[in-house]
């Protein structure tokens, strides 16, 4: 198992996404990808599935101990009183006593981070998560968030593929020690048919998906692509038998001049521009 170490969190290289993955879909997912070699399990209060992983993860007879669990909070939730109540809803989902990783899913910008962190910081004090993180900041928002912080940030997580430039985030996280944790690395299927990626993957006998991922991992990111196909399960895991060269590293960076985002919700920050 690959991982990314940053500020004491030991975070394995690729993991499972579960956004819009749902009841019985959702369980045998998770099961499956367990049972796979994934160790790394990704979901959220809002995605309404923190029960059916939680239930995949007991299917699949992994030890608790190996598998790294994030889940998040919302931005209508982030005052302190909500934010321990959405927390304690979620770990009941889970039929768990704690999470390995707890983000602030969008910061809402009524409420004050020293606010919303200051939760953060609780929940891992009373032994709730082991870790902690952020979710869609701005580079100006991970500084101010270290300014409040009083428990070390181990990652932002924040959409990244080859078609969107996130270098400014990218330089931010490595200033905080802080890991990178690329949603939609497949760029919600734009991947699959794009040429350079397609010829790069018929160079290599890869998809252009692992490809993709390829591309993340020699980055140092980590990533959580979403999949219930067994098959897409397996290839999402089957990224380390082969190697990137330095020219089709620069070629894919290439691409970040599209900087086209697939995910852009009306409660998203001025994003960072390129």
């Amino acid at each position: 198992m690959q991982v990314v170490e940053a500020n004491g969190a030991r975070i394995p290289q690729i993991g499972l996404g579960t956004m819009t993955l749902k009841d019985d879909v959702c369980v045998q997912a998770v099961k499956a990808a367990l049972k796979m070699g994934y160790h790394h399990l990704d979901t959220a209060a809002f995605y309404a599935n923190e029960k059916e992983n939680g239930e995949g993860l007991r299917q699949s007879g992994a030890k608790r101990e190996d598998v790294f669990i994030c889940t998040k909070v919302r931005q209508g939730d982030l005052m302190p009183d909500a934010f321990a109540k959405v927390l304690e809803q979620s770990l009941a989902n889970l039929k768990l006593p704690y999470v390995d990783l707890l983000l602030i899913h969008w910061n809402n910008p009524n409420i004050p981070l020293k606010l919303s962190v200051g939760a953060l910081c609780k929940a891992k004090k009373e032994g709730k998560t082991k870790h902690i993180g952020v979710a869609n900041f701005t580079t100006a928002m991970l500084d101010e968030a270290w300014s409040v912080t009083s428990e070390p940030l181990v990652c932002n997580q924040i959409e990244m593929h080859p078609f969107i430039n996130q270098d400014k985030v990218l330089a931010a996280c490595k200033k905080h020690g802080m890991a990178v944790v690329a949603y939609c690395p497949i760029a919600r299927g734009k991947v699959p048919g794009a040429d350079a990626l397609e010829l790069i993957g018929k160079a290599h006998g890869k998809s252009a998906a692992q490809v993709s991922l390829r591309y993340l991992v020699q980055m140092g990111v980590c990533s959580i692509p979403r999949t219930a196909t067994p098959e897409h399960l397996k290839q999402n895991l089957d990224v380390y038998d082969f190697k990137l060269s330095d020219a089709e590293m620069a070629e894919l960076k290439k691409l970040n001049v599209a900087n086209m985002r697939v995910v852009n919700p009306p409660h998203a920050p001025q994003w960072d521009t390129p």
